[in-house]
Formats: structure tokens, C-alpha cells, sequence
């Protein structure tokens, strides 16, 4: 994928790039796999902002994506290769042999006409899944399990893929995109290859109205705020906060732990940090 550039016709524009779209295929989805997506703006179901600076944004229609691979044994044509607003990665229409049709994450690589299989005996090409212990060590692999059956819940964001770097009894080490080393479930499903839109990183929005279109709302400096809505806030002109960092609601930031022991913590060999 190539990435193009604007003529300078506005301060905004000066600095914007954008996609080419060359890999995409079909543009309009495939009415069986598409569900309405109702908009949150951040709240719960209460109503409570739980995500701040959510809301607004170009209407979308969601796409159901097979993260499972469960279609063990039937292979699949690649129709085509598409744009989904919900992610930054492509997808893949597959149309299977039994009439199916799915969409898949789209690795790099993968193009209309291709066939991709699943199971333990599919071949080592992009887009085919297996279980991990089925997988050469040293793979490119994405869409990875952590529970059999679950379907993939790791390396699914555009040009991410980990490494699988050794097998130990059941469990299979992988290296993630972090760096982080984990031990994984050998009957485990992941996809092989890198995952497709590998530029995205280098993409520029160039203006603030991109943002919105992508349902980001502002944020505001906490010192920009009057005391009654920051800790940080209040003064006379620029002052400095006088205090260690704090959130909105007076807790302590940078650096301060606030999240539980995770009972998944005990299958990291080694921590990102």
C-alpha cells in the first residue's frame, strides 16, 4: 500500500496524507455479514461517560469478522479485499467451498482469487490458520487465541504480527509486537503472515476535523481548567500545578498503579517493559 499527499492548498492540507485504496477491490459490503452499529459516544449502559473525548463521527455499519477460523478442512476462495471504517486493518471476503461467505483480517500478501485452508495440515502462506503447534518455529503469525476456541484476541491491528519463537510441552512461546514473551496454548488458533495497511502508522490527519470524522472530540488541559473541574486548574495566568499529577478526580497519574492482578499474568516469560 502507498501512501499519497495533498497540494498545499491549506494549512490543514499542507501535512495531510492519506491512503491510495490500490489493494482495495469491492467497495460496497457483503449485505449477509453487516449488523447496524449504534453509536455510545463513551457510556455505559447507564449513561455515564466512561470513555471521555468519544462521540460524533462518520456513521459506520459494522462487519462481522470470523476471528474463530473454525471452518477446519474446507478451503476458501478470497473474493475480495476491502475497507472496514471499524479497524484499521483490511478484511478478506472468503466464499467457501460449502457456499458460506465469511470475512477474515486481511494479511499482507493475500489477493482475490487466492485459497486459504484451516486446520493442522494447511499449508505455511498468509491467511491460512492453524494451531500453534502446527506452525514452524520462527513464523509471522497474527489473530492469535489465548483460550482454545475463543477465537483470536491478540495482533489485529494493521501491520502487527508476532513471532513464534519456541515450543515448550503444551505451551508455545510468541513473541508479541511489544516485545513481550508469553506462553500460549498449543491447540491454540493463530493466522499466518503480517497483517495487511502497514503504512497506517505513517498516515499524517493533518487538520482536526479528520478527527472528528473518526469520533474523537477534543480534549482539554487539565491547567486550562478552573479548580472546580480540575485539580490542575486555577491560578493566576500560567501556573505550575503545585502538586504531584492527578486525574480529574484527584487520583494520583503517571506512574501510579491502578489496575488488578490478572490471573493471565502468570504465562509472561518476559514483560514489554
Amino acid at each position: 500500500m502507498a501512501i499519497k499527499t495533498y497540494n498545499p492548498t491549506s494549512e490543514g492540507r499542507r501535512a495531510m496524507t492519506g491512503y491510495t485504496f490500490e489493494e482495495i477491490s469491492k467497495t460496497v459490503p457483503e449485505k449477509s455479514l453487516v449488523v447496524r452499529l449504534r453509536k455510545t459516544a463513551g457510556r455505559n449502559n447507564r449513561g455515564v461517560i466512561t470513555a471521555r473525548h468519544r462521540g460524533g463521527g462518520a456513521r459506520r455499519i459494522y462487519r462481522i469478522i470470523d476471528y474463530r477460523r473454525d471452518k477446519i478442512g474446507i478451503p476458501g476462495k478470497v473474493m475480495a479485499i476491502e475497507y472496514d471504517p471499524n479497524r484499521t486493518a483490511r478484511i478478506a471476503l472468503i466464499c467457501y467451498a460449502d457456499g458460506e461467505k465469511r470475512y477474515i483480517l486481511a494479511p499482507e500478501g493475500l489477493k482475490p482469487g487466492d485459497i486459504i485452508k484451516t486446520g493442522p495440515d494447511a499449508e505455511i502462506k498468509p491467511g491460512h490458520a492453524m494451531p500453534l503447534k502446527s506452525i514452524p518455529v520462527g513464523t509471522m503469525i497474527h489473530n492469535i487465541e489465548l483460550q482454545v476456541g475463543h477465537g483470536g484476541q491478540i495482533v489485529r491491528s494493521a501491520g502487527t504480527y508476532a513471532q513464534l519463537a519456541s515450543k515448550e510441552g503444551k505451551f508455545c512461546l510468541v513473541q508479541l509486537p511489544s516485545g513481550e514473551l508469553r506462553r500460549i496454548f498449543g491447540d491454540c488458533m493463530a493466522t499466518i503472515g503480517q497483517l495487511g495497511n502497514i503504512d497506517h502508522q505513517n498516515i499524517k490527519l493533518g487538520k482536526a476535523g479528520r478527527s472528528r470524522w473518526l469520533g474523537r472530540r477534543p480534549e482539554v488541559r487539565g491547567t486550562a481548567m478552573t479548580p472546580r473541574d480540575h485539580p490542575h486548574g486555577g491560578g493566576e495566568g500560567r501556573c505550575p500545578r503545585g502538586m504531584n499529577p492527578r486525574s480529574p478526580w484527584g487520583k494520583p497519574t503517571l506512574g501510579y498503579k491502578t489496575r488488578r492482578r490478572k490471573t493471565s499474568n502468570k504465562f509472561i516469560v518476559k514483560r514489554r517493559k
